[in-house]
């Protein structure tokens, strides 16, 4: 059981945030061999974050969507413009016309830890009335996720029931600060759903606004990040970088001269132990930067430099 004090602040915490918390429906098209074309609905939830009309949602919520309609908790609808997505990390921006709502407050997800108490709110299953809550700890930080064609960075990892509908909601702490949007649930596991970082969700945003779209640094590479397992495997000869396995055709990769079987070990001044140390050595660059790169190559050094390049965009 909960002493009164927990009690009291986890009942405060829903309080603050059922007012930021929207319904989202979504209308797309969709061809049936009897029917031809027919309208699927779909709901989910969103955040406001912006008291002027700004809704963070989950990309697949809206994605190929002919309308998006938000309803307040107070019960009054809007059409939502969706004004940015990115596929990468499974979130979109939309606007609606409105002001003077209430906007979530955005926490820190760097400052998470592993059994932290966390709450998932949003619109589970589309019932009506208020958002639903679920509670749980936060199980594990940094995961992946598969999706239908690309993988889902650096994920929260919780115990909290996350059901269809909750898809763009909520994961807050107990303060009432957002520290990441539930995405996911697996459906063949028990009390597993994940949610991406707070963080995450503010540089997408702040780039949408500033540019309107997400800009990504490219190598040009697809690789694997090394331990001591996969070493053995292949008789390599380090336990740590990111092991080359493939590189695409005049992308800076092969512009710097990096071949397949090439270990990456050093971006800049920074050791590279595994591939998150490499995305993170990149997400600091600048379109356009040059660097010095190292790399093993059959045990020895390779040393270049590698000019940094916008990430093509999806489909391109």
């Amino acid at each position: 059981m909960f002493d009164d004090s927990i009690q009291g602040q986890i009942t405060k915490a829903v309080e603050r945030m059922e007012e930021s918390v929207v319904s989202i429906e979504s209308t797309r098209l969709a061809r049936d061999n009897r029917l031809g074309i027919v309208p699927l609905e779909g709901q989910a939830s969103g955040i406001i974050i912006d008291g002027r009309g700004l809704i963070v949602t989950n990309n697949h919520v809206i994605d190929d969507a002919t309308r998006v309609q938000v309803t307040l908790r107070d019960g009054r609808t809007f059409v939502g413009e969706v004004i940015g997505t990115d596929k990468p990390t499974d979130l979109a921006l939309v606007r609606v016309d409105s002001d003077h709502l209430t906007a979530a407050r955005l926490g820190d997800s760097d400052a998470l830890k592993a059994g932290q108490m966390v709450l998932a709110i949003g619109n589970a299953l589309g019932l009506p009335g208020d958002p639903t809550v679920s509670m749980g700890v936060i199980s594990a930080l940094g995961r992946p996720l598969p999706g239908t064609d690309f993988v889902l960075e650096g994920l929260i990892q919780t115990d909290a029931s996350i059901n269809p509908g909750n898809s763009g909601g909520p994961l807050a702490d107990l303060e009432a600060n957002v520290i990441g949007m539930n995405t996911a649930m697996m459906p063949f596991a028990q009390g597993v759903g994940f949610a991406i970082p707070v963080n995450t969700i503010k540089q997408v945003v702040d780039q949408i606004l500033n540019n309107g779209r997400v800009i990504r640094p490219w190598l040009g590479i697809s690789g694997v990040g090394l331990n001591p397992a996969i070493a053995r495997r292949f008789n390599l000869p380090t336990e740590s970088g990111v092991f080359l396995v493939g590189i695409a055709p005049d992308s800076p990769a092969y512009e710097a001269g990096l071949k397949e079987g090439d270990i990456i070990i050093q971006v800049g001044e920074l050791r590279v132990n595994d591939m998150k140390d490499l995305i993170q050595a990149l997400s600091r660059l600048q379109i356009g930067q040059a660097l010095r790169l190292v790399a093993l190559r059959v045990g020895r050094p390779y040393e270049t430099s590698v000019r940094i390049m916008e990430a093509p965009a999806q489909g391109a």
